[in-house]
Parts: structure tokens; C-alpha cells; sequence
């Protein structure tokens, strides 16, 4: 595997840091997690979707937070005086604890989560604040007066 040494980069670029710790961890991050299974996908041109696969686990037992641009899903199933007396012969739905983080980019806000025949589902939307959009400038001629701006004294 290639790694590369973004130190030389630090000295040229600002604010860029934390782009190059995410570039650091690709890769690292996700190794040998899989449960549960999520879906990214794009429902919009700036609309997504998470989808996480909790089968077993109610409301009360998830929780979901976004700190820093990381949006953090728990799970932890609370046991019950049902599931302790009963007998299981065999267990293939797991019931264990879980902790799934996705980075955010800049803009990405959580519109709301709902949990779905034992899915949930987190609506996201990338909003762009109107002072980083692109605007177009006007351009006048040299013969179009300029209005000066006065101050009242």
C-alpha cells in the first residue's frame, strides 16, 4: 500500500489540516467494521440519505449526534427480563452495541432521522450560506458614473 507525506504540504497551505488528516485515515478508518450495514446514497443535487441497517433496536435504544462535521450513530440494546428468562437456541440477529461515524463536509445539515421497518433513515442537505455562493459583478463602461456613498456627519 502507497502512503504518502502531506508535512511538506502543511507549511504552504492553511486551514487545509483537517483535509489532511481525512486523507491520512482513509482507509485505516473502516477496517474490519462492518456492522450494521449503511447505504449512502443522493436523493437530491444537494440531498442525501444514510441508511443504517438496526433490525432489533428501538428509538430509545439509538442515538444519533454530529459534532465537529461528524455525524456518530449509537446503538446499544437494553436488556429485558423477557430476553434474559428466554431460552435461544440459536442467535443469528445481532443485538450488540455499535458505533458508525461519518465525516460531514462543510454545509452538510441533518434534516431529521426516522427509523423504518428496521431501517433508520437520516435525511442530510448541503446548504451553501448566500455569502459563499457565486454572484455575478456587473460591468460598466468608463463613461458610467460611480455613486459615491455619503456619510451623514
Amino acid at each position: 500500500m502507497r502512503t504518502f507525506d502531506f508535512s511538506p504540504l502543511y507549511r504552504s497551505t492553511v486551514g487545509f489540516d483537517r483535509l489532511f488528516s481525512l486523507l491520512d485515515q482513509v482507509g485505516g478508518v473502516e477496517s474490519g467494521t462492518t456492522y450494521p450495514p449503511y447505504n449512502i446514497e443522493r436523493t437530491g443535487e444537494n440531498a442525501y440519505r444514510i441508511t443504517v441497517a438496526v433490525a432489533g433496536f428501538t428509538e430509545k435504544e439509538l442515538g444519533i449526534e454530529v459534532k465537529e462535521n461528524t455525524l456518530t450513530i449509537r446503538g446499544e440494546k437494553q436488556e429485558t427480563e423477557e430476553s434474559k428468562s428466554s431460552n435461544v437456541l440459536y442467535q443469528g440477529i445481532a443485538a450488540r452495541a455499535f458505533e458508525r461515524r461519518f465525516q460531514l463536509a462543510d454545509h452538510v445539515e441533518i434534516r431529521g432521522a426516522r427509523l423504518e421497518n428496521g431501517l433508520l433513515h437520516v435525511e442530510l442537505v448541503r446548504e451553501i450560506p448566500e455569502a459563499m455562493k457565486p454572484r455575478t459583478i456587473p460591468i460598466t463602461n468608463g463613461s458610467a458614473k460611480v455613486i459615491e456613498a455619503k456619510a451623514a456627519a
